[in-house]
Order: C-alpha cells, then structure tokens, then sequence
C-alpha cells in the first residue's frame, strides 16, 4: 500500500513509518520538524527512515491548507495515518494557539484531503486525555468524554467529532485511537520516562507532582506500533446495531470507531520512577510537588472493543519496557555506566 503518515520525524510516526517500510509498503513522511523540543532528536529518527528506498520525506505542515490540498492532489494513498499533532498538556497553557492550528486547522486539512483523495481509511491520533473528569476506570470507549480538563484534550475530542461528521456526510472511514502514556526507545524528550531517565542519571533532583499521587496506564512503543497497523489494515464499517434511540459512543451508523491502546495495568508514579531507579542503578532525589492543572489522577484502558476488532491487546510489563527504554537513552546520548 501507499501510505501518508504525518508527524513521520515524532515518537510514534516514526515507529509506525519503520514498521510499515519493513513490511513493504510504499510511505511518504510529512512533518515541520518544529523545536516544541530537540529537532536533533526528530532529525536522528529521521535518519534511519531514509534508506529505505520505499521512503518519501516531505517536510511540510499539515496546518499549510494550500500545502496539503497538493499533496493530496499529486498522490493517491491507500491509507492515511495521522500521527502529527501540537502534543502535551502542560504546553497547551502556554501556548493555546499551536493546538488550534495543528491539532484543529490541521486536522481540518487532513479530513478534506482524505474527502477529495478517497482515501480508503483514516486512522488518527486521539488520546486517553479526552476522558478528562471522568474517574470511573477502566476507562471505555462506551464512556461520554464531553468534560475535557485541558485544552489538547479539548482538541483530542474535536478530532474525534469532526472526524465522524466526515465518515457521516462523505462516507469516509475513519478510525481513531486514544492512546494512554506512550513510552520507549526514541520517546519524547518532555515527558516523564525520559525526564526522569536523564536526571537520575545526572543525579539531579526529579519534581514528583501530586505528591506521587498518581497513577498512569503507561504503554511500551511496540505495542502502540503493533494496535496502530492492525486497525489501519481494518477499515472502519458502520455498526449495523448502533441505534440512535440509544447512541453508542464508539460507534456509528457511519463507518467510524475508536478505541482506547493502553496496557491496562495502571502503575503508580512511585512505582514507575523505582523501575528507572533500577534500571538506571541509582536511586533518584525526588521533590514533591501539588498537582499540576490540567493533570488527572488515575488512568486506565479498557482495550476490550480494540481486542475485539483487531485481535490484539497490549502486554508489555513495565520492567521490561524501562529496562529497553533506559538502554536506548543511555547509548543514543553515550552515557558510559556510572558517568554522571
């Protein structure tokens, strides 16, 4: 197949891109390579697609309408995976304006490119973080998500709403899914597996908000790659027993679904900061701190639907995931054992 993915140069488009080269099929990568954190670290990723001679890279932003509309226009893809969005929760605070353009704007391009391209299917990226206030766990895809506590995850939401109105009025397929606290080798820079990682083994002091109080469905790479290509192969199909007297939120007359990717074995922030306390061999200097806004306290996936679908449920254990993402961080930054 011929397949877009966007964000290609982030965390889990690069991931996915590798594995769909690996497998055979054609992939043309976008991305803006923006500095929300390293571009070096964007830029090394890329460099391990580009040898592959069935690669493409076009550096271009999705927000770009006018850009968008002539990739579309100059290529006709089997597929759609779009992976590229402005991430983080605590940066939409300061930066609201990205999260309009990239995660709303653009969005907005990719679901019209898709429209005139016929595409086949779209699979996006949602998040956990649309489920927001809500506190019964596990969290399912049957749940309502309408008390978002952050503006991304206000965005996350949109996404999955603009995209259904797309699969309602133009019959295009569309496939989104949440995904909860991704780590793992080539991870981002600003979230906490590697934040801890790095300062641990600096021996400088880790902030531990909520007072550790927290708990996250914290999800290893390869089983978000492994969920992600098996529902872009399924295209999405309207759901002959959705009834509009009594509205299931997952589904749709229309051919739309989503579905929660998370380990489903929520570990506490203490516990998860041991695991790297191990890995690592030293033990970290923790400082605690309230609760940040826009935070929640507990996470949790109920990938019962995703299992359903596609066949597949995450498994990875946490030990196992730190123990490869540690090794990973320490060669990719040449950290010798027991250099500071």
């Amino acid at each position: 197949m011929k397949v877009l993915v966007t964000g290609v140069a982030g965390f889990i488009g690069f991931h996915c891109a590798a594995f769909l080269l690996e497998r055979g099929d054609e992939v043309v990568g976008i991305d803006n390579i923006n500095d929300y954190y390293d571009t070096s670290l964007k830029l090394s990723r890329l460099e391990l697609l580009t040898p592959y001679p069935n690669f493409r890279f076009l550096k271009l932003d999705f927000a770009d309408r006018a850009a968008i509309k002539e990739l579309f226009a100059t290529n006709r893809f089997d597929r759609v995976c779009h992976l590229g969005a402005q991430a983080g929760v605590r940066y939409s605070l300061e930066n609201p304006a990205a999260y309009v353009d990239s995660n709303l704007v653009g969005f907005g391009n990719i679901l019209e490119g898709c429209r005139h391209g016929e595409v086949p299917h779209l699979t996006y990226a949602s998040s956990s973080s649309v489920y927001g206030a809500n506190t019964r766990t596990p969290f399912s895809v049957r749940q309502s998500v309408d008390h978002p506590v952050s503006l991304y995850a206000a965005t996350k939401k949109a996404n999955e709403l603009m995209a259904h109105s797309y699969s309602h009025l133009y019959r295009l397929p569309t496939t989104g899914l949440r995904f909860f606290t991704v780590y793992g080798p080539w991870g981002r820079p600003d979230m906490s597996p590697l934040i801890f990682t790095r300062k641990i083994i600096a021996g400088e002091p880790i902030d531990v908000f909520n007072n550790g109080d927290h708990a996250r469905d914290f999800t290893y790479i390869d089983d978000i790659v492994e969920g992600v290509i098996r529902t872009v192969d399924k295209i999405a199909e309207p759901d002959p027993e959705w009834s509009s007297d009594d509205p299931d939120p997952s589904s749709s007359s229309a051919p739309w679904r989503v579905y929660n990717i998370g380990n489903s074995r929520p570990v506490e922030l203490l516990d998860f900061i041991g695991e790297i306390e191990k890995a690592v061999g030293r033990s970290a200097i923790k400082v605690m701190r309230p609760k940040q806004p826009g935070d929640v306290d507990r996470t949790c996936a109920d990938v019962s639907a995703l299992e359903a679908a596609v066949g597949f449920q995450p498994a990875t254990p946490i030990d196992v995931g730190i123990g490869k993402t540690v090794a990973w961080f320490k060669k990719y930054y040449d950290i010798r054992p027991g250099a500071e």
